[in-house]
């Protein structure tokens, strides 16, 4: 599409040091899912979005409250405070959201970092246009970007008839409390742009994910007269191995849009605890886990898929007969999300894609792991999609990055997304 003259005004008001000045004092902000940090980043967010001119809700969210809502997507932390941000530049409808998480998730072994995981170090070993550190890729280099372009729009002069609104959210990485907190407060739009990374593709479709917990017992005996006893953990093979059978089943037929992804609906065990003494046979496993949702699948009737797969190993084994695992679903509750590739929101966001990187339009993609897209599209009922810069294979790794030119890209076109979406500019 032809570039305005008011389009060409707010993509030169993009600022390059800008984005990397903000992204590096972001990621040195410490803000682990449910921590302090957390919510110091939601303040310094606010702050700056209301020195920006723009109206903007901070407040806190009652989280035992929240938490009490029948559709309570689920969380993972034991947080005692939340605060959601909504900024808008004027009254009405926001004609589009740009929407990004502050969270991150832990940084695991920090022996297995390059550097101190919220250095924001610039170069290393893959270049001097890399930045690295917890968060980089997932999201804040998304968040930073979204701030970079309302900067860009409300500091070029250019006046849009119809609003633009930022929500800056928490908690995203263990179940979408954040999201959630903002949609229920009555926070919309016409359209929203969540800028989680997306290696250069439009993401229209999330699979879901549900955290589960199975407790297979077994029976203690001393560990010289093991065959008194039934180890937990011969026990729970068989479980394992049904669990194996049932992420093959569900993953015969995938959704087109992911492609050449060979496991889009995975099923893994991410924790397992078993035995209190290394002489004892133990009388207890318990397996915690992430079980994928197909795409358009409601989360019961995938519950209810994964617990007769896990009846029927225990109906047919002569200990688990009589000593069935017990199920149950703690933590977040991902149920799947997505926009229609032909929306015409997906195209406008295509065209603004390819007018800020040589004309190429951006392939639409699915992702297999669980968003806040799902909120937005379902409780929010607002056509939503994924473009951000980043690969999601550096997220919540201790090689996590991002390309520098990967932000100023996304940067300039959500900039001009927000032009367009927000009706004519009148100057």
């Amino acid at each position: 599409m032809q570039i305005t003259a008011a389009e060409a005004r707010v993509l030169a008001a993009i600022d390059e040091q800008w984005i990397v000045d903000a992204l590096v004092a972001e990621v040195r902000v410490p803000s682990v899912t449910g921590t302090a940090a957390e919510s110091e980043l939601q303040h310094r967010q606010a702050a700056e979005l209301a020195a920006l001119g723009m109206d903007v809700d901070l407040w806190s969210i009652d989280v035992e409250q929240t938490r009490r809502h029948p559709d309570f997507p689920g969380d993972e932390t034991d947080r005692t405070e939340a605060y959601g941000v909504v900024a808008t530049t004027g009254q009405g409808e926001p004609a589009l959201v740009l929407q990004h998480h502050v969270d991150v998730v832990p940084i695991g072994d920090p022996g297995k970092w390059e550097h101190a995981p919220f250095d924001a170090r610039i170069g290393g070993t893959t270049g001097g246009d890399v930045l690295h550190g917890r968060g980089a890729c997932d999201m804040k280099a998304g968040a930073v970007a979204n701030m970079a372009a309302v900067r860009a729009l409300l500091t070029s002069g250019v006046r849009l008839e119809r609003p633009l609104a930022v929500h800056s959210v928490i908690s995203e990485e263990d179940g979408g409390l954040g999201a959630f907190a903002t949609l229920i407060r009555g926070h919309r739009g016409a359209a929203a742009v969540i800028s989680e990374p997306t290696s250069g593709r439009l993401v229209t479709a999330n699979a879901g994910a549900l955290t589960f917990e199975l407790r297979c017992p077994g029976r203690a005996a001393h560990g010289s007269t093991r065959l008194e006893g039934v180890n937990a953990f011969d026990a729970f093979l068989p479980v394992h191995r049904a669990l194996a059978q049932l992420e093959a089943a569900r993953n015969t037929a995938p959704d087109p849009r992911f492609a050449d992804n060979p496991l889009p609906y995975p099923i893994s065990i991410g924790r397992v605890r078993t035995g209190d003494w290394a002489s004892s046979v133990p009388d207890l496993l318990i397996a915690e886990g992430r079980y994928g949702v197909r795409i358009g699948e409601d989360p019961a009737d995938a519950r209810r898929e994964f617990e007769q797969a896990i009846a029927a190993v225990c109906a047919a084994d002569p200990w688990l007969a009589d000593h069935p695992v017990v199920i149950s679903w703690p933590g977040g509750q991902f149920a799947s999300g997505a926009i229609d590739d032909d929306h015409e929101f997906v195209r406008a966001v295509a065209d603004a894609a390819a007018d800020v990187s040589g004309g190429v339009r951006p392939p639409t993609a699915a992702a297999p792991y669980g968003s806040d897209l799902r909120l937005y599209t379902g409780l929010g009922g607002i056509p939503t999609l994924h473009w951000g810069p980043g690969d999601a294979r550096f997220a919540h790794a201790p090689r996590e990055q991002v390309q520098l030119d990967e932000v100023f890209m996304v940067a300039r076109g959500l900039a001009l997304l927000a032009v367009r979406s927000c009706s004519h500019p009148t100057s």
